[in-house]
């Protein structure tokens, strides 16, 4: 994924956030719904994290330096894993907190319902702009994989984040309107109430499903098994070297080491053995260009006896 492809779908879901969360706000202080309430703190949870991601993505273009000398890659992940904190802590437990008072608070129905209705509606439209234009710059990157194998796969973390959001903004969205609609039609609070805790429930599963993708992020995940391939081509491509082993680590999203192992033949001089893994070096960051640092030592073969 491209930075500028996760930040042009981040600022679209920042904008179409911040404009529904107003409204929500709005039409909650009007109906007292409390479907309405969550699904504003939802908004501002989500136009938070998207502020967030742009923050992590600022952070990591900063330059190497003798303490982190491959850079600040990882910011990205550090932030998009905060960003599984706040949809967990201020979306969703929020959200449980405020479904919960309002079942056991047996107080007044909802006031103006239609207000609620048109707002929703009008939020439905906008979240479906928002998922669209993150669906298109996923579809960029995306290839052949499934979007469950696009979102455990993908080595950037923005994208993925800003597909879970939008989806379980869309998702709670309309359980709002059905607890909001149904409420309206029988009079009764409860369906408001079980509309919240719906939302709730919905945000914290979003938040645990990333925070689980984004720990693997941190802790570092490999390149993916088609770049495994390419690198591996890559060394053989010359046949005079012999792969014995090869590792690879995200130090960042579009940043990759590799470290490999070949062997060179033992009649070979030191100035040929170099010219072999400068030629390799070479072969590798055309076939997969995000191989940013690459470590190859050379060594002999050893046959078994």
């Amino acid at each position: 994924m491209s930075a500028e492809g996760g930040t042009k779908a981040i600022v679209a879901a920042l904008l179409a956030n911040t404009g529904i969360a107003i409204s929500k706000f709005i039409a909650a202080g009007i109906t007292g719904s409390a479907s309405m309430l969550a699904e504003g703190v939802h908004s501002v949870a989500d136009a938070s994290n998207q502020v967030l991601l742009l923050l992590g993505g600022r952070a990591s273009r900063k330059a190497a330096s003798p303490a982190h000398p491959f850079g600040y890659g990882r910011e990205r992940y550090i932030y998009a894993f905060i960003v599984a904190i706040v949809l967990f802590s201020i979306g969703g437990v929020y959200a449980l907190y405020e479904g919960y008072h309002k079942l056991t608070d047996h107080g007044h129905g909802l006031e103006a319902p239609l207000v609620a209705v048109v707002v929703l509606v009008v939020a439905i439209v906008l979240e479906i702009f928002s998922l669209r234009t993150a669906v298109k710059e996923s579809n960029a990157v995306r290839g052949e994989q499934t979007w469950v194998q696009f979102i455990k796969g993908s080595r950037s973390p923005e994208l993925p984040v800003i597909l879970l959001e939008d989806i379980g903004a869309l998702v709670g969205l309309i359980l709002a309107l059905f607890g909001v609609g149904l409420s309206w039609i029988t009079g009764n609070v409860v369906f408001d109430a079980l509309g919240t805790l719906s939302i709730g429930v919905l945000l914290v599963l979003i938040a645990i499903v990333l925070a689980i993708e984004i720990r693997s992020m941190l802790i570092g995940e490999s390149a993916t098994l088609k770049d495994i391939e390419n690198i591996k081509d890559a060394i053989k491509q010359d046949g005079a070297s012999q792969l014995i082993h090869l590792k690879t680590l995200h130090v960042g999203p579009e940043e990759l080491l590799v470290a490999a192992k070949v062997g060179i033949a033992h009649s070979v001089t030191g100035e040929e053995v170099a010219a072999q893994i400068d030629a390799a070096e070479a072969r590798i960051r055309a076939a997969v260009p995000k191989a940013k640092i690459i470590y190859i030592e050379p060594d002999i073969p050893r046959v078994d006896a």
